[in-house]
């Protein structure tokens, strides 16, 4: 697949006088991809009728044209509908777990030699979003009995359509960010526009990153220190799950993944964090006194770093681009 600097090295961009894009967003450009998740998703939201809000309104002696309502469909909770919606919750981290975020609404930038892996990964939480769908369908008479019952007189057959199949789905693309080559000799003034566009979005692409890393990191030492230094009303230290540890070693994972070595601070901070916690599980700290002591004094020191950090961060740019379409899971 040919990168996102392609239209820059071929020889009809040769020549062009353009400002050099930082380090980090000029290792954006040529590692990274667009990447664009979309899903179709069938809406069991209805808002009453004029009628239907008028007659709620009277109960609060209220006029029906001040007053908003709706009703729900189906029971989302039920276990198959509910298998649905953790598909596309998975699908969503999955998604935005491999990619970093991109200033164009509904895309994200995924690492170039991930694609393979991302494109069959998909496929298969395509297919599992399928068969959930189906089951979900096999539930469907089911559900509206329910619904008939629960909703009264505001239960409307019309509102339902006569299968679940098809109204589910998910949809990924790699979209082109980069301005095509024939615009060189269409309008080089419009190419040469479309270029400083682009370069300036990766320039904000390694901010966003940057700022993402650095909240979530924010976060999740943050929450650590607190669990493995609080305490009880009674005096007890407070009860924290492995997550709290789990979730920092993925996120150190996931740096090393996709860090572009943007900030030094923020890099070494990390590599801080990673010291005080290494080889250290949550039953460890549960244990030692002496060990949820050091790690949680080692740990406070970053934690004021990044507090630092985030006060002090520049205030994001904003590069509007167009609406996000209906469906786009950013």
């Amino acid at each position: 697949m040919p990168t996102l600097l392609d239209n820059l090295e071929s020889p009809v961009a040769e020549g062009w006088n353009r400002p050099t894009p930082t380090a980090p967003a000029e290792r954006l450009r040529t590692t990274m991809a667009a990447c664009r998740v979309q899903f179709t998703w069938w809406g069991v939201q209805r808002a009453l009728t004029a009628e239907q809000k008028a007659q709620a309104a009277q109960a609060f002696d209220a006029e029906g044209p001040f007053l908003s309502a709706g009703k729900k469909l189906l029971d989302t909770k039920h276990t198959a509908f509910r298998a649905v919606t953790a598909i596309r919750t998975k699908i969503v981290d999955t998604w935005k777990g491999l990619s970093l975020p991109f200033p164009e609404p509904g895309v994200r930038l995924i690492k170039q030699e991930d694609l393979a892996s991302f494109d069959r990964m998909m496929t298969d939480y395509r297919a599992e979003l399928d068969d959930a769908v189906a089951n979900l369908d096999r539930h469907f008479d089911e559900l509206k009995r329910a619904a008939s019952l629960r909703l009264g007189s505001l239960f409307n057959p019309g509102d339902y359509p006569e299968t679940l199949r098809g109204l589910f789905g998910v949809a990924w693309d790699y979209p082109a960010i980069d301005p095509p080559d024939y615009l060189v000799q269409l309008s080089p003034e419009l190419y040469q526009r479309e270029q400083e566009r682009v370069r300036a979005r990766f320039e904000e692409a390694v901010r966003l990153a940057e700022q993402a890393f650095l909240e979530d990191f924010a976060r999740l030492v943050g929450h650590l220190t607190e669990r493995i230094t609080g305490a009880n009303d009674d005096g007890t230290p407070k009860v924290f799950r492995d997550s709290a540890v789990e979730n920092l070693d993925s996120f150190f994972d996931r740096f090393r993944s996709l860090n572009i070595r943007s900030n030094q601070q923020l890099d070494d901070l990390v590599t801080q964090a990673q010291r005080a916690v290494r080889n250290v599980g949550a039953q460890d700290l549960r244990d030692s006194e002496n060990l949820r002591s050091q790690v949680a004094t080692q740990l406070s020191r970053v934690q004021a770093s990044l507090d630092a950090m985030l006060v002090d961060r520049p205030r994001r740019r904003i590069l509007r681009g167009p609406a996000p379409a209906s469906g786009d899971a950013s």
